[in-house]
């Protein structure tokens, strides 16, 4: 992929849980040349196949979400004005004065209202207003013929390079880890492999994981990896539970994952000299690696994440490196992977 400019166009094309349409055909376009079969099946996860050619070869399957957290609108008020809900995990207390894209047949934009600090009563200041109270203003004079009930709503801030090594804007989670695999797949064609490589670009991840679980069960594959994103240092993040910006790609360690399959990829790293860094994680990672271990009869799993810095807000950041960094591994260790992982 065109690295940057491709990024940023994934990056900003909407698909919100339940309404990854839009996303799901960009992303099986840049899939498309790099493998066998590309498709979108009827649940809406992109599934693309490339044949080794061998006779019973195994089956590595690489996965990230293509949706991303939104907002669906719940009422239409008088004067323009829309109610609305969270699809996925919003922080109500970041959304006040945020621009909109409302996804109506028509695009609307729009702005949440925010009551100015001359009105508030005293204390008000300090408490946080709930999303169904909150309110989108469209500008319109009335927008009910403009804006049906259900109509998606993404944030509309565009996405931007802070450095040259540095983006922010909104849904690089997962997008990050769409595009890590995309660039991994591209270097692996023309390359011979020893198994199927099976990508899918799933849906519904930040509700249920439903993409994923479906798509594992259709391909059912011997090893699966999932790709997304995981919390990076801030200064004022707990330094216990976040991991170092630029400091490479993240290899999950913990009961979800198949234990021989996550040191395997560490061995990988450390002969490409590839920079890594262990995320230790007891039980439920919160990603697609979770369901996919149980799909069917069972996957070998393993979890690669992206640091990111301002989880599910418009102003997501990753360094490029650290996707480049995961993006490297996938090729490495998947050109010379034979199908068995030991300890």
């Amino acid at each position: 992929m065109k690295r940057v400019e491709d990024f940023i166009r994934l990056c900003e094309t909407p698909g919100i849980t339940g309404f990854e349409h839009t996303a799901a055909e960009a992303a099986a376009v840049l899939l498309r040349p790099w493998c066998d079969s590309v498709e979108i099946d009827s649940f809406g996860s992109v599934l693309g196949i490339r044949r080794c050619g061998r006779r019973d070869a195994k089956t590595v399957l690489l996965d990230a979400h293509i949706d991303q957290i939104g907002f669906l609108v719940t009422e239409v008020l008088d004067g323009g004005f829309l109610r609305f809900t969270s699809v996925g995990g919003v922080d109500p207390r970041m959304l006040l004065g945020c621009e909109v894209e409302i996804l109506a047949p028509e695009p609307v934009f729009g702005v949440i209202s925010c009551t100015p600090p001359h009105l508030l009563k005293p204390g008000e200041e300090k408490k946080s207003i709930p999303i169904h109270k909150m309110m989108i203003d469209t500008g319109l004079a009335d927008a009910r013929q403009a804006v049906p009930i259900g109509t998606p709503v993404v944030f509309a801030e565009r996405m931007c390079q802070l450095t040259p090594e540095t983006v922010t804007g909104k849904c690089l989670d997962d997008r990050a880890g769409v595009a890590a695999i995309l660039q991994a797949v591209e270097r692996l064609h023309g390359e011979p492999l020893a198994v199927d490589l099976a990508v899918q670009f799933s849906v519904q991840e930040e509700v249920t994981s439903l993409g994923a679980m479906t798509g594992a069960f259709r391909v059912r594959p011997d090893f699966a990896i999932a790709v997304d994103v995981s919390h990076a240092k801030t200064p004022d993040a707990p330094a216990d539970s976040t991991f170092a910006y630029g400091g490479g790609a993240m290899i999950g360690m913990g009961p979800n994952f198949n234990t021989p399959l996550a040191k395997s990829l560490v061995k990988t790293a450390r002969a490409e000299g590839i920079a890594y860094q262990l995320e230790v994680m007891e039980g439920n990672t919160g990603t697609n690696a979770w369901e996919m271990q149980i799909a069917a009869t069972g996957t070998a799993m393993g979890l690669l994440s992206i640091p990111l810095r301002y989880m599910h807000t418009p102003i997501e950041s990753i360094q490029l490196s650290d996707l480049d960094a995961v993006s490297d591994l996938l090729y490495h260790f998947l050109r010379r992977f034979e199908g068995e992982v030991r300890l």
